[in-house]
């Protein structure tokens, strides 16, 4: 009683301080449900960042993934500081000075409208059969092994997990759909410092309790039970080899903190340059803390558990919280996690419903649609993206090598295609749009092979790098035959101040040397 007590209070709590902050506000504009207003701080834009990425995919998946495999995977983490540091530095100065609401509103801006409308299609469908589900049902795997929905309801376990889904999904829909961006980012902002201060009370008492009142005895007694679940070097057959550092991974953490509108919307909806720069650079720092409260519960799990539940890794995490946590705090925590799939549930929807409006609708059917009315058009279209999440989410279940190694293979897909247009637009003048939608065409052809149709003994994260080369070929030629005809990027006044926070160099430099120096300590 007293964890449902909990978990009721605080997600009632989050909702009615977004309410009260939203009372006032105007959501009938573009920039008023799509951005926020352009009036989103720092810490708020970092916090949204931080919950937008860190859900139930992380919590289950990179636990599930460290529980068997150790360290290793917080490359997964700690690079995305490096990339938040080149998107702090060089990508946000450019959105903002051109006034974006969406990512493929560049494209249009330095290829043309078949280009922008290409992505927006891609993005809406990676949204959907890849992120929104994973999401759902991580989240249902926990939930339901918290309060035991399949006995309380005296179902079948999977038809618990169907329940749970549906009730996530509802609740985040309505977040998404009646709030926009605004409520978004601010329920995100609580729920966020709510996961970071749970999520580190989850490894903090398992390890008090292990070192009998002695954290650090805690964790070295972990580290002597199995001192090679922290080295964070992969070796070339482990799922994540050190190696993929340096060709693929690089290229989807650009894309994913660089080029993701699901991320980068709450960057494009600063108060100006100087508030988005704090927002990404504040990601940095977190990102690089992460990894105990999303990896070191799975090497404690291991600890525990031994490798008995090595054929179940993504069901280590919610059995830890049941053996660690005092019942209170199991409320606490599963409304923290509720929000934390509310968090990337709805604001993926927002994200989507942003591109089909202004990318799709006001673009190709309505150019003289009406702001009011085009607000209701994203509202449409986040119901029904959330109807196909949640009938498909189910479908997921059962990956042979865990939910998040699941969801970054389907990631693939999409990610690095789109990376590799978006990088040649940025630093190759002479790629023409004609390059681009080839390269597009022959990425997305050349992973789907490569990954799910003829098993090739590369990784996939290699994959992802080779194909990057080859994109960038296909564009180099391509546009060879077929040059670019205009030379001239449109350009909009910015709609921001865009003077620069002064201590983002500093900041960046700091989080690159924290970055390689956890490397070097933690190697062997």
């Amino acid at each position: 009683m007293l964890t449902v007590l909990t978990f009721i209070g605080f997600t009632t709590f989050v909702a009615l301080y977004v309410w009260y902050k939203l009372r006032k506000d105007s959501l009938n504009s573009s920039d008023g449900y799509f951005l926020g207003g352009r009036s989103l701080t720092g810490i708020v834009i970092a916090g949204s960042m931080l919950l937008t990425n860190i859900s139930t995919e992380h919590l289950i998946g990179m636990n599930g993934l460290s529980y068997k495999n150790g360290f290793i995977i917080i490359a997964w983490e700690v690079t995305s500081a490096l990339a938040l540091v080149v998107t702090a530095m060089y990508f946000i100065p450019k959105y903002l000075k051109m006034g974006l609401t969406t990512i493929p509103e560049y494209l249009e801006k330095r290829f043309d409208g078949a280009t922008r409308s290409l992505i927006a299609l891609f993005l809406m469908v990676s949204f959907v059969i890849t992120l929104l589900p994973i999401v759902l049902y991580t989240g249902a795997i926990n939930l339901e092994s918290i309060f035991n929905i399949s006995e309380v309801f005296e179902v079948s376990k999977p038809q618990g997990l169907w329940i749970t889904v549906v009730a996530i999904g509802i609740i985040g829909s309505v977040y998404a759909i009646f709030g926009g961006l605004k409520a978004v980012a601010i329920s995100d902002t609580i729920n966020g410092y709510g996961l970071l201060i749970g999520g580190t009370l989850v490894p903090l008492i398992a390890l008090f309790s292990i070192g009998d009142g002695n954290i650090l005895t805690g964790l070295k007694t972990v580290y002597e039970k199995a001192p090679e679940k922290f080295n964070v070097i992969g070796a070339r057959d482990s799922v994540m080899p050190f190696g993929v550092l340096f060709t693929g991974l690089i290229i989807n953490q650009l894309y994913f903190w660089g080029m993701n509108q699901t991320i980068i919307q709450r960057a494009l909806g600063a108060k100006n340059l100087k508030e988005a720069q704090k927002g990404l650079l504040f990601t940095g720092v977190l990102k690089i803390l992460v990894p105990v409260i999303i990896v070191l519960p799975g090497v404690i799990g291991y600890y525990y558990f031994g490798d008995s539940m090595y054929e179940n890794q993504d069901h280590i995490y919610p059995a830890l919280i049941k053996k660690v946590l005092p019942l209170g705090l199991v409320g606490f925590f599963a409304a923290v996690v509720m929000g934390a799939v509310l968090s990337t549930f709805n604001s993926v929807l927002n994200s989507a419903a942003t591109i089909f409006s202004i990318d799709v609708y006001k673009r190709l059917i309505n150019k003289n649609v009406k702001e009011k009315r085009l607000v209701l058009i994203g509202r449409g279209t986040s119901s029904i993206l959330a109807v196909f999440a949640i009938v498909s989410a189910p479908l997921v279940a059962g990956a042979p090598d865990g939910l998040y190694q699941l969801l970054q293979q389907l990631n693939g897909i999409f990610f690095i295609p789109v990376a590799s247009i978006m990088l040649a637009g940025f630093f190759l003048k002479n790629i023409s749009a004609t390059g681009a939608k080839a390269a597009l065409f022959f990425g997305l052809s050349f992973y789907l092979i490569t990954t799910f149709v003829i098993k090739v003994d590369i990784h996939f994260i290699h994959i992802w790098g080779i194909e990057f080369v080859l994109n960038m070929v296909i564009m180099l030629a391509v546009s060879h035959f077929y040059p670019r005809k205009t030379f001239e990027d449109k350009a909009v006044a910015a709609k921001v101040d865009m003077q620069s926070w002064k201590y983002a160099k500093h900041l960046s430099a700091a989080l690159v040397i924290i970055t390689i120096a956890l490397y070097i300590a933690l190697g062997r």
